[in-house]
């Protein structure tokens, strides 16, 4: 990607006000009147960092976070922690427990705890904080809890001025309601939610991840829906040259699809258990259980797997009850459960 050069981007941001005035959509608005998309993101990205607006300082972390400019999130955050404004330290303490949830430095539990301890008015703040808990709840498959989350947060961005800000969470709240419904087989909603993100966001991450569980949706339905989404996840992972999604995508989600729809023809993978899935597909279950002896089975779908090698009705039991009971995924419950019905 061509980044613009340094005196461009100093002269372009010389003309936006950097007294407070304007908000953080304003200058948006004032950029796109001048710029393609991708120079008005870069711009952004340089104006959070510099300005010298209390207010542009803390939404700033917002727009940072959405666009994936997860090392300048960092930098503003440091910067907000030292401000002399109580409430951009607030929005900065809030920030910084996004970043460590995320680089995974605290248990799921550490980090509720920490962010239920965080008090505030401010209606945007109030929003990430409710965030954070959620997205701890998906880690710790507290599904229950989730749901009264989503609709909680809809009324608190009633109180959101900020239209940058209302999208931003809207999309966050697209990306949940996603998985909500998908975990429940509520698929239609699912995916009615899944591209509504990929209309609006702009992170290439967010887009990339998007395409996988749009694809892993159809596990039941089409192999062709499937692997569309597969092949435009793995195109917009090479160009953007994020190397470990493109790592997962061929290793792990496209051998899953094309060993679950007996597709096989051409497919290989470093994964272990992605390569006993694909040889059971075969009609290889002597080779699938032999590689599967090397793997240590810490999860339902290696169970799934092995239930499948071995044509063992218990483990398959086992892997549906883990499905269900430890992640509330009714889903992907539907693989060991399809598999028991088949044996008759």
């Amino acid at each position: 990607m061509i980044q613009p050069n340094t005196d461009f981007v100093a002269n372009s941001l010389m003309t936006i006000p950097n007294n407070g005035e304007l908000s953080l959509e304003q200058v948006r608005l004032l950029l796109a009147h001048e710029h393609d998309d991708q120079t008005v993101l870069e711009l952004m990205r340089k104006f959070c960092l510099q300005t010298t607006s209390a207010d542009i300082s803390k939404k700033g972390m917002e727009f940072l976070y959405m666009n994936g400019f997860y090392n300048d999130l960092q930098l503003l955050i440091n910067k907000n922690m030292k401000s002399a404004n109580k409430s951009n330290r607030n929005w900065a303490v809030v920030y910084q427990l996004v970043i460590d949830r995320r680089l995974a430095r605290y248990k799921p539990l550490e980090i509720l705890k920490t962010i239920k301890r965080i008090k505030t008015d401010e209606p945007e703040l109030k929003c990430v904080i409710e965030f954070v808990k959620i997205t701890v709840y998906y880690e710790l498959s507290e599904f229950g809890e989730i749901g009264n989350f989503l609709d909680k947060l809809q009324h608190l961005f009633e109180d959101v001025e900020d239209p940058l800000l209302v999208s931003y969470f809207n999309i966050r709240l697209y990306q949940n309601l996603f998985v909500y419904y998908w975990v429940r087989n509520e698929l239609i909603m699912a995916r009615k939610y899944a591209f509504r993100v990929l209309n609006h966001t702009t992170n290439i991450k967010t887009k990339v991840n998007l395409h996988i569980n749009l694809g892993l949706t159809y596990t039941f339905d089409t192999y062709f829906q499937g692997m569309y989404h597969m092949s435009e996840a793995l195109k917009l992972a090479k160009k953007n040259d994020l190397q470990k999604n493109v790592e997962v995508i061929q290793n792990r989600n496209i051998p899953f699809l094309s060993a679950h729809f007996k597709r096989t023809d051409g497919i290989t993978t470093d994964d272990k258990s992605e390569q006993a899935h694909l040889e059971i597909a075969k009609g290889n279950h002597e080779k699938a259980v032999a590689i599967l002896d090397d793997v240590p089975i810490n999860s339902p779908f290696k169970l799934y797997y092995l239930g499948l090698a071995k044509k063992d009705k218990n483990k398959l039991l086992k892997s549906y009850n883990h499905f269900i009971e430890k992640r509330s995924d009714y889903f992907f419950g539907r693989l060991p459960l399809n598999a028991i019905k088949q044996m008759g």
